[in-house]
């Protein structure tokens, strides 16, 4: 089951500091952010603001990226303005319940491996390249590739080499994914470069393929040209530094900056393919 990208916890501590708020504040906050309203939704909470935050909350897909990505701009607008508040030299005592509750919010995101800086939320040790193909994946009957996205997650920071073959693996699994889908014939012991150039093929995504009418052709030719420059890369990067393979007891590995590289490249081209491939339907 995939996990909420925000804590039920942490959505607990926002909400209850929305009770300092007027509805009107509250409103303007998550629609300015995009994030829409389930009216009819009634949950059990009491109290207008509590019952206003939840009903925002409940139209949310916590697991998803692009659902959680609004509300964290929610987030970042509340910890900003708690910044703004905190101010040394103001003696009414404001400073000091802004600052309380600026470190307790922080601290619930934290948690949830996110971090505050130059006001802007970021998603320490998430990839968000990566949140993006389990988006893209989440309604396919895949196991394998979830699976795979999921070991990438866990493995970038902790466990670089790991990541690198998992990364690999991915490309791989998606273009096998998409030739089956599309009755294209492939062997299993193909190499990833091959696999990613007959998945080119099958979707006509060869530099041949753009006419030279077309505007930024050859930029286009280039990117799609490049594909295949990626691909390689990673089957290179994975049989020197990658699982798989048995190295000597002295080999240094890559770091997890190197991972997440890998695991960003390889999820990019992988997301392109499968949108690709869904916008061309057979």
């Amino acid at each position: 089951m995939t996990q909420d990208i925000i804590s039920k916890k942490t959505r607990y501590e926002f909400r209850e500091f929305f009770v300092n708020w007027t509805l009107r504040e509250i409103e303007l906050e998550f629609d300015a952010a995009d994030v829409p309203v389930d009216s009819d939704y009634r949950p059990s909470e009491t109290g207008h603001r509590r019952t206003l935050v939840e009903k925002y909350y409940h139209s949310v897909d916590w697991t998803k990226w692009a659902d959680v990505r609004k509300v964290l701009t929610v987030f970042e607008n509340v910890l900003a303005r708690l910044e703004g508040q905190i101010d040394p030299k103001n003696l009414m005592g404001s400073s000091e319940w802004a600052e309380r509750n600026f470190k307790l919010l922080k601290k619930w995101l934290e948690k949830d491996s996110f971090i505050y800086a130059g006001g802007k939320l970021v998603a320490k040790g998430r990839e968000i390249a990566l949140q993006g193909i389990a988006d893209e994946t989440a309604v396919l009957d895949v196991p394998e590739l979830h699976r795979q996205i999921e070991r990438l997650q866990e493995a970038v920071e902790d466990d670089p080499g790991l990541a690198i073959g998992t990364a690999k693996e991915l490309v791989e699994t998606t273009c096998k994914t998409i030739l089956e889908e599309r009755g294209v014939p492939f062997g299993n012991e193909e190499d990833i470069s091959k696999l990613v150039k007959e998945t080119r093929k099958a979707l006509d995504l060869v530099p041949v393929s753009i006419p030279d009418s077309a505007k930024g052709a050859e930029i286009i030719r280039r990117l799609l040209s490049n594909l295949g420059v990626i691909a390689q890369g990673l089957g290179e990067l994975r049989n020197l530094y990658g699982t798989g393979h048995g190295k000597p007891g002295k080999s240094r590995g890559l770091t997890s900056r190197h991972a997440r590289l890998a695991a960003g490249a390889a999820s990019t081209l992988a997301r392109f393919l499968l949108d690709t491939h869904r916008e061309r339907n057979i």
